[in-house]
């Protein structure tokens, strides 16, 4: 999955499916540090949405911040992209992202994220 950052200041992830058996499997990550409310978009790298509700990000230096809405976000899991728009510089726990749909192309729901939890995420063996 790449990230897009369009104007700099919107941004969509994409997410293309892996080799995995169950697309919606969380990977076990180990909290790494205190969570933190925002992370720079400059360094954002990729995004890997992994359900309706946990998406990882990883930033510059393969450091992966573990983001766990507080809702469910219905079609995110199943369409593993999604949009923001931001005035800043950061992305914030207190923004919403916006599923997207590519067939047929709209928008759908929006959701608000979470605390951005460093993670160590365990390589697969």
């Amino acid at each position: 999955m790449r990230i897009l950052l369009p104007a700099a200041i919107a941004f969509a992830a994409l997410a293309s499916p892996g080799a995995a058996r169950d697309r919606n499997a969380v990977p076990d990550a180990v909290a790494d540090g205190k969570p933190q409310s925002c992370v720079p978009i400059t360094q954002l790298r990729e995004s890997l949405v992994r359900n309706d509700r946990v998406i990882d990000f990883r930033l510059s230096g393969d450091r992966y911040y573990r983001v766990t809405l507080p809702q469910s976000c219905p079609g995110l899991g199943s369409e593993r992209r999604f949009a923001y728009q931001t005035s800043l510089s950061q992305l914030c726990s207190t923004d919403i992202i916006t599923v997207l749909y590519t067939s047929p192309v709209m928008r759908g729901a929006s959701c608000g994220l979470g605390e951005f939890q460093p993670v160590r995420i365990p390589k697969k063996r």
